[in-house]
């Protein structure tokens, strides 16, 4: 068996950034982006989807820019204006003029970022317990941004995101717990979201008014228990955005993608195979 880091996938300089990406399944891209949890990876945050979804997509799942593998620029500024350029940095740098996204929490927040300003870039949107727009911050968001680096803090955020407690033990936890304390990882991770933590939830919204604009087919997902971003928020969304539909799932935390990997992958699979290459962009402001 192979010692490989199954975290580490591909590499590709996107937007000047050198960046640790998976990709797999052929088929239309489906762009995946995850969180903000400390010590994330692309792979720890979509590893039981990627293989469903690849079944019938072009699977691409990068570690954004201070997360992950991905390199750390010295001095870089964490922003969503950056992040958005290295999201499009990566889709020029693979040669896609359009994908399907996913966005996850802090994802989900550039997702929409990243659909308003380059909206023929994406086909069609996919947005689980996502940031993006204001709501006023949780503990348990409050105390996974504000994370320092132990086995006991790793294990206290651990349950703060599954509703179902088996999904949560002391070897997930340390396992996390060790990807937090990696060369880089915790200096970038405590960088981006010092206290007080409210101005971070309000610097990834994006305007209601270019939310309310947003002509594509988006599929909204959350869990009803998430402690991490409110279910509202995807309220509110569902209500900004016409071509919205909203799936709460019962019993489920802020991991929607691991607590129902299944019904998760089967939902944004026939969500995607919904759609045509082509598909058109209805012009804003039209019924």
């Amino acid at each position: 068996m192979s010692e490989k880091n199954p975290e580490i996938g591909r590499s590709i300089v996107a937007a000047g950034i050198r960046t640790n990406y998976h990709d797999m399944g052929s088929g239309f891209p489906v762009l995946l982006i995850h969180g903000s949890g400390p010590g994330v990876s692309a792979w720890a945050n979509w590893r039981l989807v990627m293989p469903k979804l690849a079944e019938k997509s072009r699977v691409i799942a990068p570690d954004m820019v201070g997360f992950g593998f991905t390199d750390r620029p010295q001095g870089y500024t964490y922003s969503m204006d950056n992040w958005v350029q290295h999201a499009l940095g990566l889709l020029d740098a693979l040669g896609l003029d359009k994908v399907d996204l996913v966005g996850n929490s802090f994802g989900g927040a550039l997702s929409l970022a990243l659909t308003i300003r380059y909206p023929q870039r994406v086909r069609r949107l996919v947005l689980m317990g996502s940031a993006g727009v204001h709501f006023e911050i949780t503990p348990g968001l409050d105390a996974v941004w504000g994370y320092t680096p132990s086995f006991e803090n790793m294990r206290k955020i651990m349950d703060l995101f599954a509703w179902n407690r088996n999904l949560v033990n002391d070897e997930l936890a340390e396992l996390r717990y060790r990807a937090s304390i990696r060369p880089g990882f915790q200096e970038s991770f405590s960088a981006m979201f010092p206290a007080p933590r409210q101005r971070w939830v309000d610097a990834l919204a994006s305007p209601e008014e270019a939310i309310r604009a947003i002509p594509h087919e988006t599929l909204i997902i959350h869990g009803r228990e998430d402690r991490i971003v409110p279910l509202e928020t995807s309220l509110k969304l569902s209500q900004l955005i016409s071509r919205a539909q909203l799936h709460v799932f019962g019993r489920c935390g802020h991991w929607t993608q691991i607590e129902h990997a299944d019904r998760f992958a089967r939902l944004v699979s026939d969500f995607f195979a919904e759609a045509s290459a082509d598909e058109p962009h209805p012009l804003e402001g039209s019924a």
